[in-house]
């Protein structure tokens, strides 16, 4: 499996299982945000920490993330994220539209004083 989804009552962490968010895995979790959404699950957690690259379809698939979390009213949050995807992140101006923790415990604190449903 390349991603674990974990379900709970204020937000979905997907945890990511591989080195590579590229695009032999991208489509898998775009199909799996969009499923999500439709749902109704309006806050995401991206769990990072086995990740060590992204390439633009990775970064594609973060947008995807963000845009429909936004969309329905809700919140996206990246978190462990490792150093050559936070450059990488940087470089291409995102980190001032993405949420962005150091691990999953400040996500969901995050995430819990934002949302009050």
């Amino acid at each position: 499996m390349n991603f674990n989804t974990i379900k709970n009552d204020k937000f979905t962490l997907i945890e990511l299982k591989v080195d590579k968010l590229d695009n032999t895995i991208s489509p898998l979790l775009k199909s799996q945000l969009v499923v999500l959404n439709a749902e109704g699950v309006k806050n995401i957690i991206i769990n990072m920490q086995d990740t060590k690259y992204c390439d633009s379809s990775g970064l594609s698939a973060i947008l995807v993330a963000n845009r429909l979390c936004k969309n329905s009213g809700g919140i996206f949050v990246l978190s462990n994220i490792q150093e050559p995807i936070k450059k990488l992140i940087a470089i291409s101006q995102l980190d001032s539209i993405l949420n962005i923790t150091s691990n999953i415990n400040d996500a969901e604190e995050l995430l819990s004083m934002a949302t009050t449903d």
